[in-house]
């Protein structure tokens, strides 16, 4: 029992001298060099406003709309004896071509018995006005003659107009949209046989802001009232069209002149010339497709162009004074799009913004530039080649 006392007290006396050892050892050891701890302000970059005039795109989009759509209807009774090979979906026609063609036997003999009541009319007026000028009629006999031959004339033209009725034309170039009438078919006046639309012109409805207006010079009502025809600012339309981007030219040719009391738009028509390119050897566009659409705008002279990762919320720069300390600064903001933002007030040329984006920045926050680092690092430089 005493020896293993021993050996527990002697391992004790070893550990404890050991301690004992270490911290002389680290007493011995000298104290490493203080450095100061350097209190470096924010490194940000920086950017001198500038003035300059730019030129904006209005960004927006639409559906191509025919300019002219037609919805057939008979216009006389009967059954359809024969239809164009057009007259299908897709279908170009000319202006005046026949699509369709309604049974005439009824509206031919029509036309024939007016001709021959026409005919009879005559002979009793000439008749007539013979004896009158004979002196065996009464002025009032020649006057009844005249308006039974006037009434068998009208007659005669109500019965032609029947007969060209039965066939169907157009007084435009166009295609066809639907058709709802086929072969046999009878068709009273009013029955709907299809849709056509014009190909020479095709129209896109175009949402404009009360912000966008400020910057497109659309054609005045006045102006189309008075000419007939305006044409506005150039217009890029553009599309993927079997896998590849497409683009076309248009015009505004005027605009709705109401605001959408839904959405608080104003809609700005372009016009396509040939959008089908039947005359040409263009891109067709058809109707119906969706598009993209930047309008030329006008230039803004005496603005400011910063960044668009610069402004802070919606309308603040942070502004670096000469003695590189943040200023927040309210400014106005008279455009803005994906890339910049122009400042048309509250900054100057001249002065500076940091275009580094600062967490949580306060009034009057010390930061420094890279340009005073360089001008430091030539200071430093110099002293060293002295």
């Amino acid at each position: 029992m005493k020896r293993k006392t021993r050996r527990i007290l002697s391992i004790v006396g070893i550990l404890a001298a050991a301690i004992a050892a270490m911290a002389g050892l680290s007493s011995l050891k000298p104290e490493p060099p203080k450095k100061e701890v350097e209190n470096l302000d924010l490194l940000v970059e920086v950017m001198q406003l500038e003035i300059s005039s730019e030129s904006f795109e209005i960004s927006t989009q639409g559906t191509v709309r025919p300019r002219t759509q037609t919805l057939l209807s008979a216009e006389v009774s009967g059954s359809i004896v024969s239809i164009s090979p057009k007259f299908i979906p897709g279908g170009v026609f000319q202006e005046g071509e026949a699509l369709m063609r309604i049974d005439p036997t009824n509206y031919t003999v029509a036309v024939d018995k007016a001709e021959a009541l026409v005919n009879q009319r005559q002979i009793e007026y000439d008749g007539a006005q013979k004896l009158r000028n004979q002196g065996y009629r009464a002025e009032a006999e020649l006057a009844s003659a005249a308006a039974a031959l006037a009434a068998a004339q009208a007659e005669l033209v109500g019965a032609q107009r029947n007969l060209e009725r039965t066939y169907v034309r157009l007084p435009y170039e166009g295609m066809v949209l639907s058709k709802d009438a086929d072969l046999g078919q009878f068709v009273n006046p009013g029955t709907q046989i299809g849709v056509t639309f014009a190909t020479n012109y095709a129209e896109i409805r175009l949402p404009l802001t009360d912000q966008d207006l400020a910057f497109v010079e659309t054609p005045s009502t006045a102006e189309i009232t008075r000419t007939g025809v305006a044409e506005g600012p150039l217009v890029k339309l553009s599309a993927i069209q079997k896998g590849r981007y497409t683009e076309w030219d248009a015009h505004i040719v005027r605009t709705e002149g109401v605001v959408d009391e839904r959405s608080r738009v104003t809609y700005s028509v372009a016009q396509v010339v040939d959008p089908y390119q039947l005359h040409d050897l263009g891109t067709p566009l058809p109707i119906g497709t969706f598009v993209a659409a930047k309008i030329s705008a006008s230039n803004i002279v005496d603005v400011i162009r910063v960044p668009r990762g610069a402004v802070r919320g919606s309308d603040q720069l942070l502004i670096v004074d000469d003695e590189n300390r943040i200023e927040i600064r309210t400014v106005e903001i008279l455009r803005s799009d994906a890339q910049f933002a122009y400042v048309s007030g509250g900054a100057e040329a001249g002065e500076q913004i940091t275009i580094t984006a600062i967490e949580a920045p306060t009034n009057g926050m010390s930061v420094r530039t890279e340009e005073e680092i360089e001008t430091v690092e030539e200071i430093v430089s110099q002293a060293d080649e002295d």
